[in-house]
């Protein structure tokens, strides 16, 4: 274990999953916490996420990113992080499921060269990291899953990303506070699937995620 990670980190980890109902495995826990020690060590000069404080990060980083992982549909093979940042759900989601093909998208350079990075360093040979905006990705075929974790309004988010995937993509916005104002603006031709509130272990504000589908 890194310098960087503590025993406290490791089994607030522990205990933070197996209360979302996360089972993880030991290569997995090692996983997180090696990327724990990244975020970390890099956040101090590439200023990836606006949480300074490491005992913060496993509630507000890690037990975050996991509180969606029971509503990635086994079958959805092909992932997209939209604006992954410090890589939020993105690297989590390619340690959890090492049989699908994440993608992490942003298009801040520091940022891609990060999660380059955390892929060398985790070995993670499911991971694709892209340097762009999401208008200019023009992938060969469509997702199966595109997330967002904060990453702008649901109309953006739709709208940016709707030549990414099709009627059988399931798009999936982590928000903070429930979006109601923005789901007003939501593009006709998206419909909401269905809304989860979550909790996130040791995170104090509230949590949603919304999952939508795009009409045929």
């Amino acid at each position: 274990m890194s310098s960087l990670v503590t025993p406290q980190h490791a089994e607030e980890l522990s205990t933070g999953a197996r209360q979302l109902g996360v089972e993880l495995s030991a290569q997995q826990h090692a996983l997180l916490l090696g990327y724990l020690a990244l975020l970390i060590k890099w956040n101090k000069a590439y200023n990836l996420t606006a949480v300074r404080d490491p005992d913060e990060m496993v509630s507000r980083h890690l037990l975050d990113s996991l509180s969606v992982m029971p509503f990635i549909h086994s079958d959805t093979q092909r992932w997209l992080d939209v604006g992954s940042g410090g890589g939020m759900p993105g690297i989590p989601l390619a340690i959890l499921h090492p049989h699908k093909q994440v993608t992490v998208l942003d298009s801040n350079g520091k940022k891609t060269r990060f999660l380059t990075q955390v892929k060398m360093e985790l070995k993670l040979d499911n991971l694709t990291v892209i340097h762009s905006r999401v208008e200019e990705v023009q992938p060969e075929q469509p997702f199966c899953g595109i997330i967002s974790r904060a990453f702008s309004s649901m109309e953006n988010f739709t709208n940016w990303t709707r030549h990414l995937g099709d009627a059988r993509t399931q798009w999936l916005a982590m928000k903070g506070l429930h979006p109601a104002d923005e789901l007003v603006a939501l593009p006709a031709d998206f419909t909401v699937e269905s809304e989860q509130a979550l909790t996130v272990p040791g995170c104090q504000g509230q949590r949603h995620l919304l999952i939508l589908r795009r009409k045929a």
